[in-house]
């Protein structure tokens, strides 16, 4: 139920985010698609799919909240024109993680899905591998609040061979995203590691499409810096028992620092333990935006012990509330009011965001129509959102470039520094 709190921020978070200068009363978000040319009287659907099980469970819970509260502001329509949403798992249980087949089905549902307007996803970089061919190829507009993998959407060094193009067969672009890619976070974390004094790095991945370009995205990063060198760059058996072996090889080259390349699922908690035990009491610990989240750092949650916190950092293109716009700050007050708490996992604001933007490209296609909401994507300038303002360029990648570098603290993450891209 929505309290007369959240009402009032939520109808200025809404005209801020998009643009309208009052809010819509309380209507349904159920319906069909109807025909026409015009918005009047359409339902469409936005849909998202992002892991809902296993480690990721909580940050994409929050994601998932955070878009169902922007809808909610926005009185459940773009412009004249009725949304619906639909969460969808790209997880299964036995995995624990997502799966190529769970993430195509929830693709060609909303691609076979008449009134699909936008989708939001994936989480994983990996996913999105899979899911922007068969989204591409059915014109459906997509809107990543997580993914940073470079090789999407660019073949900027970190990418492989083939990549993006063939991620779209239609030749059209129809992917973007509203966080900064990895060529931005391997230097963020160079930053950070060549302050803390880190000399010789060595990392794993998990052999990701995420995984693998963010490592490489390090190691090309140390290069340019100088000063820092990596002495290791391996990919792991993400079902191994333990790394012990490779924690030793990784001491007897002389590293003093550790980065694990890939997301929490990716067995990153049992590799960052043996790497500590090896690497001994001054090693220090770091981890890209798919670690930088509760499960990965919350003993209570299977993260890492807490006697690890003083030597762990990570990183997110997440600030914290006071670093935002008013509208930014005004979301964190009102996701507390609706949901109870005090420090949401930071893929809150992004599920939150990217579900304001796909209401904003929907309200200015005018039609609903996906093609009409697909231009009207792509042509986003210098809006301005929660995040700050931002741009959607020609390859589909956010003009923002800020990161934010945590530290652990009794298993929570706590703000540390903005690092900014060249820094």
């Amino acid at each position: 139920m929505q309290s007369k709190f959240l009402a009032a921020t939520g109808c200025l978070a809404a005209a801020l985010a998009l643009g309208v200068t009052a809010c819509g009363g309380g209507d349904d978000n159920g319906g069909s698609s109807s025909s026409g040319s015009s918005g009047g009287g359409k339902t469409v659907t936005v849909y998202s799919s992002v892991p809902l099980q296993g480690a990721s469970r909580a940050s994409t819970a929050d994601l998932v909240n955070g878009a169902k509260l922007a809808l909610e502001q926005a009185g459940g329509k773009a412009g004249d024109i009725k949304v619906k949403y639909q969460s969808l798992d790209d997880s299964t249980a036995q995995a624990g993680t997502w799966t190529p087949e769970a993430t195509s089905a929830n693709a060609r549902k909303a691609a076979g899905d008449k009134s699909t307007a936008a989708y939001i996803g994936e989480f994983n970089s990996g996913a999105s591998a899979v899911s922007i061919p068969i989204l591409n190829e059915a014109g459906v507009p997509q809107i990543s609040p997580a993914n940073t993998a470079v090789g999407l959407t660019t073949d900027k060094p970190g990418a492989t061979p083939g990549e993006p193009d063939k991620y779209y067969p239609t030749g059209t672009r129809t992917y973007t995203r509203i966080v900064p890619i990895d060529t931005i976070q391997g230097a963020a974390l160079v930053t950070i590691m060549k302050q803390d004094g880190c000399t010789k790095v060595a990392e794993v991945n998990d052999k990701e499409v995420y995984g693998q370009g963010l490592a490489k995205n390090v190691e090309l990063a140390a290069k340019d810096a100088g000063g820092l060198s990596v002495v290791m760059d391996e990919g792991i058996d993400t079902k191994a028992p333990n790394y012990r072996s490779l924690a030793q090889k990784a001491k007897g080259l002389g590293a003093d620092c550790f980065v694990f390349g890939g997301v929490t699922a990716s067995n990153a908690i049992q590799a960052t333990k043996d790497f500590a035990s090896a690497l001994g009491p001054n090693a220090k610990i770091y981890g890209p935006d798919g670690v930088c989240e509760s499960g990965y750092v919350d003993p209570k949650k299977g993260g890492i012990p807490a006697n690890l916190d003083s030597r762990t950092k990570c990183t997110v293109a997440t600030l914290p509330p006071d670093q935002y716009p008013a509208a930014g700050q005004q979301f964190f007050d009102a996701f507390k009011q609706k949901y109870g708490e005090d420090q949401p996992d930071p893929y809150a604001i992004y599920g939150y965001e990217a579900m304001n933007l796909a209401l904003d490209a929907i309200k200015r296609s005018k039609t609903g129509e996906k093609a009409d909401v697909l231009k009207a994507l792509f042509a986003t300038k210098d809006r301005q959102s929660v995040l700050g303002t931002y741009s959607i360029d020609q390859n589909g990648d956010t003009t923002l470039t800020d990161y934010g570098a945590y530290k652990v603290k009794d298993g929570a993450l706590v703000f540390d520094q903005t690092v900014k891209a060249g820094q």
